[in-house]
């Protein structure tokens, strides 16, 4: 048995093994195959997939940045890209494949999505915002900012699009939950993370 071999770990009970190192082929075609796998993990994923889990598919020498950046280079004028996305309160964050904003509308176009299932009320859409220019905030936070109590029905709708969690708890007497945004929320509006939200125009407290 090779040094190679025994390095290997099997893949199941069957004995089946994963070869990552794939030492038995030439450079060029072991990089080639390499990146055929990230490609794939990633096709095969609806979220994110950090770079942990990219590297147990590649050799321990294989640099996952460098694999991504080629795989990024094939894709220039392809309708779609390699965006890394993700970085969120917990500072988390991964890699996916996305079309480009440009084609957005002859996709929806074709399939007839339509934007019903995020379609916001003015209201949500003013809780949403000030959730994230001041997360963690909880909801007397949200009352002091808009003059009023913000429903939970309100905010049970945006918990149930996956655009808010539970973030830690407050400092206030009873310490109650704050509110935060998630990965979810920085896909659906196309941030690289919460330093891309832009400049505030508007007032939160007066959302009309």
């Amino acid at each position: 048995m090779t040094a190679a071999a025994r390095k290997r770990k099997p893949a199941d009970e069957s004995g089946a093994v994963f070869d990552r190192e794939l030492d038995d082929l030439p450079q060029e075609l072991r990089w080639r195959e390499w990146m055929g796998r990230i490609e794939a993990v990633l096709f095969a994923s609806a979220s994110p997939v950090g770079r942990d889990d990219l590297a147990r598919v590649v050799g321990q020498g294989a640099s996952v940045e460098i694999l991504i950046d080629d795989i990024q280079a094939e894709l220039t004028g392809r309708p779609y890209e390699l965006a890394h996305v993700g970085h969120g309160v917990s500072g988390s964050g991964g890699w996916m494949f996305r079309t480009k904003t440009q084609f957005s509308e002859a996709i929806k176009a074709a399939a007839d999505l339509g934007d019903q299932s995020l379609a916001f009320t003015e209201m949500e859409m003013g809780v949403l915002c000030a959730i994230a220019y001041h997360q963690p905030i909880d909801r007397a936070g949200l009352a002091e900012i808009f003059g009023k109590e913000i429903s939970r029905d309100l905010l049970a709708r945006l918990r149930y699009k996956d655009l808010i969690a539970s973030g830690p708890r407050s400092p206030r007497p009873g310490a109650p939950h704050t509110f935060v945004t998630t990965e979810t929320f920085l896909l659906t509006f196309d941030l690289q993370s919460l330093r891309d939200l832009p400049e505030l125009e508007l007032d939160p407290r007066d959302p009309g």
